[in-house]
């Protein structure tokens, strides 16, 4: 970590520290009441994301300080709840980081524990942590469709096909292997506005078909239900 960056972590921790103890708002914070300033904190930095994505990229100077902005924000937010931690006794600021960079060794073997790795994908490596579902990391509050994502991804990581009856629907709308994202997005948009014609709701179809997903897919002490 280069020293300026040092010197700001630092100085963050130092002014949270003022404000947990002089500040009226910021002392009587607890976990709970950071929790939805923070999923708004994380909205925010995705809208920023994709207003650079869609931008010029980073000549676009003024999409680059609202990423930069919002980065900040949740950063204040994760050294924020670490502080409310050790208030309450609950645990220290260094086992959450030193927690991370555990995992994370853990998870790659391949550079950190050559002689541990068999090919193992990312989703395998954790079931070899002791989790027993491989679904069980996806939030259930997620969005339907980051949760179908994220569901779809966990699967193929385990090395799983989807299932005939999953694939079909797709398969008749005769995609072609060509289509860009904005294409995507256009017939994602479309099929939100035909399902709305035909009274359905889009989200709660999705929302539905997650749950069927789960269902099929859930891996209970190590065993495949599929």
């Amino acid at each position: 970590m280069e020293s300026k960056t040092y010197t700001a972590f630092k100085r963050l921790s130092d002014i949270l520290d003022t404000l947990r103890q002089e500040c009226p708002w910021d002392k009587v914070q607890t976990l709970e009441s950071l929790r939805y300033l923070t999923i708004e904190e994380v909205h925010e930095l995705s809208e920023a994301i994709t207003a650079l994505a869609q931008g010029a990229g980073h000549q676009d100077a003024s999409r680059v300080n609202d990423l930069k902005k919002e980065l900040g924000d949740l950063a204040m937010h994760v050294m924020f709840y670490t502080k409310i931690a050790e208030d309450e006794g609950l645990f220290r600021a260094d086992e959450v980081y030193d927690g991370i960079c555990n995992k994370l060794v853990a998870r790659h073997p391949f550079i950190y524990q050559k002689e541990q790795y068999h090919g193992e994908s990312w989703e395998q490596l954790k079931q070899r942590e002791g989790r027993r579902d491989v679904l069980g990391g996806v939030p259930n509050t997620l969005p339907s469709l980051v949760k179908a994502i994220r569901m779809q991804e966990k699967v193929a990581g385990m090395g799983q096909a989807m299932e005939k009856e999953v694939t079909a629907p797709a398969e008749k709308l005769n995609l072609d292997d060509d289509m860009t994202s904005d294409e995507m997005g256009d017939l994602l948009f479309s099929l939100v506005d035909w399902a709305r014609q035909h009274h359905i709701n889009a989200d709660d179809a999705l929302c539905a078909a997650n749950l069927r997903f789960r269902q099929r897919h859930s891996i209970e002490s190590g065993e495949d239900t599929i």
